[in-house]
């Protein structure tokens, strides 16, 4: 397994192939080839080909892939074989949306408790039943409640010190709301969700002429909307 080639993209994809396999498994589909696949969910034949290969050998020639069995090796790649405890730091409105956001109810993520330096927020809980700690506590609620993965949905300028708090707490999965650039340590991975910067790009795409190609979130190529085939066949990965 070559772990050290594998992309940030990669992992994304790989994302994206499950979901994709969870609709034909729930279709009642028992196997599919790559080309199938691509086919049906607007992807690349070769790309999966690719992305599997990095983590060993799943399909049989002229037969394609068990679904259920592939299922399982990418539930288990992606970590999705066991439960992951979230911890939300900022108790304002993003913060609260994503508490009580409906879409973890049939993940593997769940939504155990809530952060915040608000004297008047603390002790709160949300509408899913969600209390609202100090963030003082956060060490403390971080090891009773087993939080292996913690949101900061605070603002830019308290961004660092919140990051260093729950990495000192432990924590070294850290999903990122506030638009500030974070420096964290070894060993810790923190992915930022800038909807700024997101926007701006969509505002790149508008701008450029009808037939200038992008690329969207899983490496994939399109003009205007619609998959561009060959450009999908050109695609590596970086």
């Amino acid at each position: 397994m070559k772990r050290e080639k594998i992309s940030e993209l990669t992992t994304n994809r790989l994302s994206v192939y499950l979901r994709c396999l969870n609709e034909l498994a729930d279709a009642g589909i028992k196997r599919v080839s790559s080309q199938e696949l691509a086919e049906q969910f607007n992807l690349n034949s070769a790309q999966i080909r690719k992305d599997l290969g990095y983590f060993g050998e799943f399909g049989v020639r002229g037969t394609g892939y068990f679904i259920n069995d592939l299922r399982a090796h990418i539930t288990k790649i992606l970590g999705l074989d066991k439960r992951h405890r979230v911890g939300i730091v900022g108790a304002g409105r993003l913060g609260r949306a994503l508490a009580n956001y409906h879409g973890l109810e049939k993940s593997n993520f769940t939504v155990v408790a809530l952060f915040d330096n608000d004297s008047s927020k603390i002790g709160e809980r949300t509408r899913s039943g969600i209390e609202v700690f100090d963030v003082k506590r956060i060490a403390r609620v971080v090891r009773d409640e087993g939080i292996d993965v913690a949101v900061i949905a605070v603002p830019a300028r308290a961004a660092q010190r919140v990051l260093n708090h729950v990495m000192a707490a432990g924590v070294k999965a850290i999903l990122n709301f506030a638009p500030a650039p974070l420096k964290a340590r070894l060993g810790v991975k923190v992915k930022t969700v800038d909807l700024t910067t997101s926007l701006e790009s969509l505002s790149y795409f508008l701008a450029q002429p009808k037939s200038a190609l992008v690329t969207n979130g899983n490496g994939l190529s399109a003009a205007r909307g619609d998959v561009s085939k060959s450009a999908q066949a050109s695609e590596t990965i970086r």
